[in-house]
């Protein structure tokens, strides 16, 4: 029997990278209901720039759910889909009751540097494995969001 899955790699190391991607999946659904809490909920003066800017972000944050759940899949394992396995495996805390602009501003920062932080985790473990596939999502998403990062930061001053 062999220790190679279907698209070629030691299944030893897409066990490991389907559980780290399994980790950034809860990260990304605990984000994104995160971000459409702040979308319903933003006030005050800059109440139009940010509505519309979170909408922009938790748009692309499910695009992105979907990509690494499917990544999983892809390795031959099964994403976790319950709520409660999200808040288990979340590095990311559920946000309640936020409705200043700068506190959720914040909040979305504070989403992003933990997923680039995961990210990089995951981009090491594809390199080790080399998991092409795998690697370059992460890198793809690190890239985008280190902008991200970036323009938050100027926003915040």
């Amino acid at each position: 029997m062999s220790d190679i899955n279907a698209i070629g790699l030691h299944e030893s190391s897409a066990s490991q990278l389907a559980e780290k991607l399994n980790e950034l999946l809860a990260n990304y659904q605990i984000f994104y209901m995160n971000v459409r809490g702040y979308h319903w909920n933003v006030k005050g003066p800059q109440f139009f720039e940010l509505h519309t800017k979170f909408e922009e972000f938790y748009t692309d944050l499910l695009t992105k759910v979907d990509e690494v759940a499917e990544r999983i899949l892809t390795l031959g394992h099964q994403p976790v889909h319950a709520y409660s396995d999200y808040t288990q495996l979340s590095r990311i805390a559920e946000e309640k009751h936020v409705h200043d602009g700068e506190a959720c501003v914040r909040g979305v920062l504070k989403g992003y540097q933990t997923l680039i932080e995961l990210q990089r985790e995951i981009l090491s473990l594809a390199s080790d494995a080399d998991d092409e596939g795998t690697a370059a999502q992460a890198g793809d998403y690190i890239r985008e969001q280190e902008k991200t990062v970036w323009m938050l930061n100027a926003y915040l001053g």
